[in-house]
């Protein structure tokens, strides 16, 4: 497929394609006009790559990490960056949890004690 579709399929731009290509993430195949080809699994392997930078890892880490998305073995190496990228995230899911729990027990005051019908003059 071409760029343009599985920047569609994939809910990314353009642009983010090139940038997967320039960091060295994808390597489309190209028409003898350069044109890049894209198969269709490549379409799962973006948005991948999305979550793993909603999650905030780095291209570099992406970059180690690709092998274990291509052939599903790991070096020690990859398992240890893994399991920190794992930890980190845990973490960080533990923390929101805490902000949401106390998010609730704010909406939980507020509604047992009454809001203000209008602002104190």
């Amino acid at each position: 497929m071409k760029i343009g579709e599985l920047a569609q399929r994939a809910g990314v731009s353009v642009r983010a394609l090139r940038y997967y290509e320039e960091q060295g993430l994808l390597s489309p195949e190209r028409t003898p006009s350069g044109q890049r080809r894209y198969t269709e699994d490549t379409v799962e392997v973006v948005r991948l790559f999305q979550q793993f930078y909603a999650a905030g890892l780095s291209s570099r880490a992406i970059a180690a990490l690709l092998p274990c998305v291509n052939n599903g073995r790991t070096t020690a190496a990859q398992r240890r960056m893994l399991r920190a990228e794992r930890d980190r995230l845990a973490a960080k899911v533990e923390e929101m949890t805490r902000t949401l729990l106390r998010l609730d027990q704010l909406i939980t005051s507020a509604d047992h004690h009454g809001a203000p019908t209008h602002a104190p003059r």
